[in-house]
């Protein structure tokens, strides 16, 4: 008999394993993708009205379940139990958001034809949608995807990061006791290879990826093969520009927030701090000292700041990056130690003098890094932000919010734009990015016209 695969939660607080569980076999594999197309096949039936009752209790489930959701996946992942809260209450409010709007977003438009006669358009929904996802928001990544997926008529599978398997399967729970059909949302345990043949089976229509642009890579040859449609949220570097007119307490704040949301393991979090030369001293000095009193500790602890990073080789990973950048001239203003003891922890950190072919200026830093860059004007920083080959979203403080938004429309070269404030996802705006970021968008109604057939019908 062959061994059994085995997948395991560890957490990242105290480095010990949570929980194992068993891989499926390919026949497992099979049976899940194809009882989930069968689900679809009569979930497509349902009015958007009937889809939408659905949802809004997936919503409803969630806030009942929120307590123990919080505490596993801050188990599972490290993060503060009051962040968790409110990842909780943004996937309640995309499930109130989508079955409200949904409806409307998906009924037919009628048209005029040009030589006479009617034209209708209509959202048709496509079948089975694969979303790949990753661990740092374990509840948020599969709602984002998959309510405007079920929303619009679609079956959905789901293969989470290892690490967060537990929450997956609880997510798949709730959405049951909800009163969703058994199969049509499906959790898949399975490994990368299995994965592949996910893409190729003929009954899944589409593939969502939230993760690295290599993955995004990847997955898109994989998905452009089997020629299926794709959607990719990819990593990022954003960069959150601190005029000369800005209001320096409030840019302090909320840049401290931007960085260390989550632990700094967001995609939309701020990471470069480009500040104009003639505020630049005065930010330094207040950034330096408010991340110097940040405290890393257990996250079910209100006294803790950020919680650990949710694996060591994560940690491991941003420890070189920021060591990389200090053999080639970056400065440590605060942290950069990699503490002893359990446990995955590492310091807020700042790093100054950074220059182009330093990993703290070019790549992500997936963690509570933030790289500090002077620009000599508000031109020079709105170049220095767009040459990075990222584009998810960024940020602008000026008191003059007329020329900060015409800032983020004309010249900003990214998806999101945040103007003297920091923010994940809102359930009635796009979320999603360019160049290496990844393509499509999510939320705000634009989610749910990703994956179905824009159907043309004329009468004469």
């Amino acid at each position: 008999m062959s061994e059994e695969k085995m997948m395991k939660t560890i957490d990242p607080t105290t480095g010990k394993t949570l929980k194992e569980y068993k891989t499926m076999t390919n026949d497992e594999m099979n049976s899940a993708v194809k009882a989930c197309h069968e689900a679809f096949l009569e979930w497509k039936n349902k009015s958007a009205e009937e889809r939408g009752k659905v949802i809004a209790n997936i919503g409803k489930k969630l806030d009942e379940h929120k307590d123990e959701l919080v505490k596993l996946m801050t188990s599972e992942m490290g993060k503060l139990l009051k962040q968790g809260e409110q990842e909780v209450e943004l996937c309640s409010g995309i499930c109130d958001y989508t079955a409200k709007n949904g409806p409307e977003s998906l009924k037919d438009e009628e048209r005029e034809l040009p030589e006479g006669g009617k034209g209708y358009i209509s959202y048709s929904p496509i079948g089975v949608i694969y979303g790949i996802q990753p661990w740092n928001f374990p509840a948020y990544q599969v709602v984002r995807y998959s309510i405007a997926n079920l929303m619009a008529g679609n079956g959905v599978l789901l293969k989470h990061a290892e690490n967060v398997t537990g929450s997956a399967l609880l997510l798949e729970k709730i959405y049951i006791e909800a009163g969703l059909p058994e199969n049509l949302f499906k959790v898949l345990l399975i490994s990368h290879d299995q994965s592949d043949s996910v893409i190729e089976n003929k009954l899944v229509r589409g593939v969502t990826l939230t993760g690295s642009p290599d993955a995004g890579k990847i997955i898109g040859k994989k998905a452009g093969e089997n020629l299926k449609k794709t959607v990719l949220e990819l990593g990022s570097n954003d960069a959150y520009i601190v005029l000369e007119d800005a209001d320096i307490d409030l840019a302090v704040k909320t840049c401290v927030e931007g960085r260390l949301y989550n632990n700094g393991e967001t995609c939309v979090a701020a990471k470069r701090f480009i500040v104009v030369d003639k505020v630049y001293d005065k930010f330094k000095e207040a950034f330096v000292e408010q991340m110097s009193q940040i405290k890393a500790g257990d996250p079910t602890k209100e006294d803790s700041d950020i919680g650990p990073m949710a694996r060591k080789d994560l940690r491991d990973e941003l420890h070189e990056q920021v060591e990389e950048s200090v053999k080639k001239g970056a400065k440590i203003l605060c942290g950069g130690k990699k503490p002893d003891g359990d446990g995955f922890f590492y310091p807020a950190t700042i790093l100054d003098e950074l220059k182009p072919g330093m990993p703290a200026y070019d790549d992500e830093l997936f963690g509570p890094v933030a790289s500090l860059i002077k620009a000599k004007d508000a031109k020079d920083a709105m170049d220095i932000a767009n040459s990075s080959r990222f584009g998810l979203g960024g940020g602008i403080f000026s008191k003059d919010e007329e020329k900060a938004r015409e800032l983020a429309k004309y010249h900003f070269d990214t998806g999101m734009v945040f103007i003297n404030s920091f923010g994940l996802a809102k359930p009635n705006m796009p979320f999603g990015g360019v160049k290496d970021s990844g393509y499509g968008r999510e939320h705000g109604g634009f989610g749910l016209h990703e994956f179905v057939n824009v159907k043309a019908i004329m009468l004469a």
